[in-house]
């Protein structure tokens, strides 16, 4: 399968997942999804980037994952504590 398919996939996935948690009134849950969505898309355009060039933007945008990808952890321990 497309790399870019299976991301575009996860991405409406984990959207759709977030907003029913958020209906469903569980906003931790909702939050920890959307936490995983971001770290999907800045991935995502951390790898545009570096392909077409644009360094300082990729890395920036790979700072950004990785916040979020620490504050996935965050919410998830703040969930289950």
């Amino acid at each position: 399968m497309n790399p870019k398919v299976l991301q575009g996939v996860l991405i409406l996935l984990l959207s759709i997942l977030a907003i029913v948690f958020l209906f469903m009134g569980s906003m931790e849950i909702a939050v920890l999804f959307m936490t995983l969505l971001f770290v999907l898309t800045n991935t995502f355009r951390y790898r545009q980037m570096k392909e077409r060039g644009m360094d300082r933007e990729a890395k920036w945008m790979k700072g950004m994952a990785i916040i979020f990808g620490i504050l996935f952890f965050v919410v998830l321990g703040t969930i289950f504590i």
